[in-house]
């Protein structure tokens, strides 16, 4: 299949201006899927495309298309030889200047890898969904299209659907009868923003601004999304009326809509008018108030698209980085803002800066906005998709309202929408926008921010003379910096606490030390205190002993995440040993209260540490501090006193368990000691450590399958069966993965999570040659999403050593692959080096 350049994007812009398409999508022509199946085969659905555009000139261009069968395609009337069709290409030759129509009828497929149309009958019910995930160039899947964002046009859907389906769609979608319904005419929407979702829905309804509200989610799941709809349309109002006291252009569509669909590849995609929602969104088992938060937080950074992104859109992908980052910074913005979710950044500190930082330090890092030559094509555009354009860039942004005024930058946002409303802009024009509202050098800022890349490193100093101290920061790196600064003492009546004595602003880099202050030099200096730059901060000597001992009494939960994060940088660079982080934490943990920071240290702890930065022989010890550490957090919350934090714990326990027996009693008794009582989430989680283990069989996952026959069963039973340490079941679950190409893009998840364990490195070890080849392989016949996902949690990760790095490496240098899997490898076998490193250290 050919991937457009940005030369041909920029060429057919200049010569096509585009009205409208009209759309039909026939959801009951196809073969119907048996509610066993979860893919395979071709069923199809009917797609005609009606397109009304003007030449402005006489040229040759293309539309295109990714059909199962091009049934017949007409140009003003005249038909054209659907042979033509050359991958997902059809040639226009030959077209005049003036205005033309093009009709194009043919057969779509269904998708099973969340690309497209996707289709998914639930387990639970039978009851089949279809909806559609149009980004990036993945509109060819459905219907034929002028596929870049800045031909934006009009478009009228005619959905005709099963009885007994709704159908929800950009604008509001009434039902003509006869199952065919038809969706209110968009504005300009660029073509990757058209969505779909049909099925028999369960809705609720509600209407605030005077449009209508709506939340939606497979029939199984309705009485959960019940429980929760009150919260979800809270936030949604709170949300959107804080947008509205921000934003001087109101809300640009007719309906705001919120679908959570099945198997969904994101968290959530923003489509003008119907968001759609991974359905693990709607909570079925217990979760804590910060995954509450989360939800919440991905719900503002959804609407915050609906202007930065829907109204306003990228001319070409390389600013896609604005999208996202925009959409991340207001996101978490607008929810502390509006919400009672008041401490939004500390969870934004602690489990995602991490993405960003880990990102910007491996070969393929790049700068926040790449040069245009550095994204040629849609597939390249693909790989920026990471946690530089959201994490690093958000951050980049945060910094940018501290350096320029909060007041200043939302001017220039509105100067930005008022310009462009229903458009397309560069980054040339936001920082044009900014520039109008500010008396400052934006762009001289934005060089040095947004093209460059890597993180900077600040290091501090401390003198003390004369009873005065001063500061002095050492800067790896050349971006300018505006930190806040926080001395804190020690309480002279409890050693074991803290007190901040000043906070203050400084620029880096300096040109001398700043001070002097008065008093003694404090027991504890921490750069960036309120986490408002991006950079990597270290501490002088006498102030991480400081930290190492009363941590948790630091008083903001922000500063505390700064300095949890400062601790997982040092590890990943080998300046402090992994098992130095888990003894901070048996320390600290315990005293915590914010769930963020101790959900972030734990997964760390587990994952990289546990998993990753330390030896096999080291690894029993790591569990068992682990361990340690949540008996304590359990210990604290037995009285009931903060179930989010006992619940964090608990699953933690689980998955540090080295033995089965304490884990096999609860999932006998159907309950922790003491609680909490085993939802499905939980004993999931205890048959998948058990089965890593070697504790369980085929008999139990069956029998537990059996009691929770929904979509999240069926994945935690393939979790399972891969995770058996058995040669069969090893067998089995690589043949599902790399052989039978019908597994669904979660079912493939599922079954690559469980396969690898450290716990069964030598069962497994066979395996490892085996993987690269196949992954290539796999890679190039199901395509882009399932090849980020054979690459992401099918690579043997555990293996830390310097065979599997040369294996990966001559696979890079010697095999062709899709450019989503090379980049998938490129970092993960630079994070097998970086183990390496660290276990060096």
């Amino acid at each position: 299949m050919s991937v457009l350049t940005r030369d041909e994007a920029q060429n057919r812009a200049q010569l096509l201006d585009v009205h409208r398409y009209l759309i039909d999508l026939d959801l009951t022509s196809g073969t119907e899927v048996p509610p066993e199946s979860s893919g395979g085969g071709e069923e199809t659905f009917g797609s005609r495309t009606v397109i009304q555009f003007t030449a402005r000139a006489d040229a040759d261009t293309f539309v295109e298309l990714k059909p199962a069968v091009l049934r017949s395609i007409a140009l003003d009337g005249e038909p054209l030889d659907p042979a033509l069709l050359d991958g997902s290409r059809f040639p226009l030759t030959a077209l005049s200047a003036g205005e033309h129509e093009l009709v194009v009828e043919a057969d779509m497929r269904y998708s099973r890898t969340g690309e497209g149309m996707h289709r998914f009958t639930d387990p639970s019910d039978g009851e089949t969904y279809v909806y559609t995930q149009m980004f990036l160039d993945d509109v060819q899947r459905v219907f034929a299209a002028f596929d870049q964002p800045d031909l934006k046009a009009v478009f009228e859907v005619t959905v005709k659907a099963p009885e007994g389906w709704s159908v929800l769609g950009n604008g509001v979608a009434a039902h003509d009868g006869d199952g065919v319904w038809t969706c209110a005419p968009t504005p300009p929407l660029a073509t990757y923003f058209v969505a779909v979702a049909a099925g028999p829905w369960h809705s609720v309804r509600t209407e605030h601004a005077g449009l209508p509200f709506g939340l939606h989610c497979r029939r199984s799941l309705a009485e959960y999304l019940d429980v929760d709809a009150e919260e979800l349309f809270e936030v949604t109002r709170q949300c959107f009326d804080r947008f509205h006291e921000r934003f001087e252009e109101p809300y640009p569509f007719d309906s705001y809509d919120q679908a959570f669909v099945p198997e969904f590849n994101a968290g959530a995609m923003e489509n003008p008018g119907l968001v759609t929602f991974r359905d693990d969104f709607v909570f079925r088992s217990a979760v804590t108030d910060t995954e509450r938060q989360t939800r919440a937080m991905v719900v503002a950074h959804e609407m915050a698209h609906m202007w930065f992104g829907d109204l306003v859109t990228m001319v070409w992908w390389d600013d896609l980085w604005l999208n996202e980052s925009f959409a991340e910074y207001m996101g978490f913005q607008i929810l502390t803002e509006a919400t009672r979710y008041t401490d939004t950044w500390v969870d934004f500190a602690v489990n995602r800066k991490g993405w960003g930082y880990d990102a910007d330090q491996r070969p393929s890092t790049h700068p926040v906005a790449p040069d245009p030559d550095a994204v040629p094509d849609t597939a390249s555009a693909m790989l920026n998709f990471d946690g530089i354009s959201y994490a690093k860039g958000a951050s980049a942004l945060r910094q940018l309202v501290v350096w320029m005024g909060e007041k200043d930058f939302l001017a220039g946002i509105n100067i930005h929408f008022a310009r462009h409303r229903f458009g397309n802009a560069t980054l040339a024009d936001f920082i044009d926008s900014l520039a109008e509202a500010t008396d400052r050098d934006v762009h001289s800022w934005a060089r040095a921010w947004l093209r460059t890349s890597g993180v900077d490193t600040l290091r501090p100093s401390v003198t003390e003379s004369g009873g005065t101290w001063s500061l002095a920061v050492a800067q790896d790196g050349e971006r300018p910096h505006r930190v806040a600064v926080a001395a804190y003492d020690l309480d002279p009546v409890d050693p074991d606490r803290l007190a901040l004595r000043e906070r203050f602003e400084l620029d880096v880099p300096q040109s001398e030390p700043d001070g002097p202050h008065p008093g003694r030099r404090p027991a504890l200096v921490v750069l960036n205190d309120n986490d408002t730059t991006y950079a990597k901060i270290r501490f002088d000597a006498a102030s991480w002993e400081t930290a190492r001992r009363v941590l948790s009494c630091i008083p903001d939960p922000l500063t505390r995440a700064v300095v949890w994060n400062a601790a997982r940088d040092m590890v990943r660079d080998g300046e402090l040993a992994p098992m130095e982080y888990l003894e901070t934490a048996r320390a600290q943990l315990p005293r915590e209260s914010d769930l963020a920071i101790v959900q972030g240290v734990l997964a760390f702890a587990v994952g990289q540490i546990g998993g990753c930065y330390l030896p096999a022989e080291e690894r029993p010890a790591a569990l068992g501090v682990i361990r340690e550490i949540c008996r304590a957090l359990m210990r604290r919350t037995e009285d009931g006193s903060d179930p989010g934090l006992r619940l964090i714990a608990v699953r933690h326990f689980i998955a540090a368990a080295a033995q089965p027996e304490t884990i096999q009693e609860w999932l006998a008794d159907g309950s922790v000691t003491g609680g909490p009582e085993l939802d499905p989430e939980l004993r999931w989680r205890i048959l998948f450590r058990l089965a890593v283990l070697g504790a369980t069989d085929e008999r139990a996952i069956a029998a537990e399958l059996e009691l929770d026959p929904s979509a999240m069963g069926r994945e935690g039973a393939a979790r399972c069966r891969a995770a058996l340490p058995d040669p069969e079941a090893k067998a089995a679950a690589w043949e599902r993965m790399f052989a039978d190409d019908s597994l669904s893009n979660y079912l493939f998840t599922a079954t690559a999570q469980g396969f690898w364990q450290p716990e069964q490195a030598e069962l497994v070890r066979e395996w490892i040659p085996r993987y690269f080849p196949a992954a290539v392989e796999l890679a190039a016949r199901r395509g882009p999403a399932i090849a980020e996902l054979a690459g992401r949690f099918a690579f043997p990760l555990h293996t830390v050593d310097k065979e599997t790095l040369d294996l990966g490496e001559r696979c890079l240098r010697d095999m062709e692959m899709t450019p989503a899997l090379r980049r998938r490898l490129v970092d993960q076998l630079d994070d097998v080096r970086r183990a390496l490193s660290v276990r060096g250290a």
